[in-house]
């Protein structure tokens, strides 16, 4: 059953105590990091729309509205700030009778980045109510709820960018982003759909075994052990970009922090064998300057997830499988800092995901950077 929202303040109580997050040893300097951000903020300002929004509809608003919306949030701007208003204000016209937050299409994606913004705002508890409409209405949108399939399925636990059936099967991605919505809102590590997305999130991990008896797991190589994949179905497709040169799928980087956060976020402890794999993994590849097994593809998506997990692993400073430690909140502040273009935005060249577009790299960045914080 849903649970009540907490304030935000209690959430993060909760966080802390709930993930063991370590004290900082390294973070970038105060004032510079908010000189990055100072910049950052004035071009989201500049460039917001007489609604709220910041991008067209068909690139995923109100998904963009909320991604900044959190990012200047945790970044230090509170729910008064002008710009976090109007997006707030348009977050709050785009919910649906039946609690979603989204125009066309998208719903679990958007919905999900909306609790995400209400739940940062929500220290009066002024956005309790949207929450738990929010949260409820997810609910419906997890495979295995109601019985639609079976827990034999590999659908089992997950979500898509949608309503089930309207826009492809269950991902990793709108699966990770429905998991951190939940959270948000309140639902303990017990709650019946974090149980069930356990047994997706097991599925999309490169590791054989008790938790994944798929076939295209058992096919792994070294190389991609103990990483996730994007979507388990493309093993089905032999033209599939995402096939691995063993005949298995290829492991990535933002799908492997994004699983490791995930499982962590449902109180799957540091020692069990998932969570001690993906980690292993994560240690190989460990990198600020491309998305491990994308390249340049959704870099930006790369460093928030990162910053997340990294933050929720709680281990600073990160040793790598080679014995190098990693300040990783320096490295991704400094990483960050040079790619910033001189109008305070971020964007990639590559197109893939529509990173190119500055408005949603810039929050991508901004949420990213609000994690180096010490």
């Amino acid at each position: 059953m849903p649970m009540k929202p907490l304030a935000r303040r209690e959430f993060l109580a909760a966080s802390a105590a709930l993930l063991a997050i370590h004290p900082v040893e390294a973070a970038p300097d105060t004032k510079s990091l908010e000189a990055v951000l100072d910049k950052a903020r004035d071009y989201l300002k500049m460039h917001q729309k007489a609604d709220g929004s910041f991008a067209p509809p068909q690139v995923g608003e109100p998904g963009i509205a909320a991604l900044t919306a959190a990012a200047l949030i945790r970044s230090g701007r509170s729910a008064a700030d002008p710009t976090v208003a109007k997006a707030l204000k348009y977050l709050e016209t785009s919910i649906k009778p039946d609690g979603g937050v989204y125009n066309r299409g998208l719903a679990n994606y958007t919905t999900s980045l909306a609790v995400m913004a209400f739940h940062e705002a929500n220290a009066d508890r002024k956005y309790d109510s949207a929450i738990a409409a929010a949260a409820k209405f997810l609910r419906t949108l997890q495979y295995g709820d109601g019985g639609d399939v079976d827990e034999k399925d590999a659908k089992f636990g997950g979500t898509g960018y949608d309503k089930k059936g309207a826009r492809g099967g269950p991902d990793l991605s709108n699966t990770h982003f429905f998991l951190e919505a939940l959270a948000a809102s309140g639902a303990s590590k017990a709650d019946p759909a974090f149980q069930r997305a356990l047994s997706f999130l097991s599925r999309s991990q490169n590791l054989p075994g008790e938790f994944n008896d798929l076939d295209y797991a058992k096919k792994a190589g070294d190389e991609d052990k103990g990483g996730f994949v994007y979507n388990v179905a493309a093993a089905n497709d032999p033209k599939s970009d995402k096939r691995s040169a063993t005949g298995g799928l290829r492991s990535e980087g933002g799908m492997t922090y994004s699983g490791l956060k995930s499982f962590l976020y449902a109180g799957v402890s540091k020692d069990d064998p998932r969570v001690k794999a993906a980690i292993g993994w994560i240690r190989r590849h460990y990198t600020l300057k491309e998305n491990p097994g994308l390249g340049q593809a959704g870099l930006y998506y790369y460093y928030h997830v990162f910053a997340k997990a990294m933050h929720a692993l709680g281990e600073d400073p990160f040793v790598d499988a080679k014995g190098v430690k990693h300040d990783w909140r320096e490295e991704l502040f400094d990483t960050l800092k040079e790619k910033q273009k001189a109008d305070g935005s971020w964007a990639n060249d590559n197109k893939a995901f529509a990173e190119n577009l500055p408005e949603l790299a810039t929050a991508f960045a901004v949420l990213a950077l609000s994690y180096c914080k010490a």
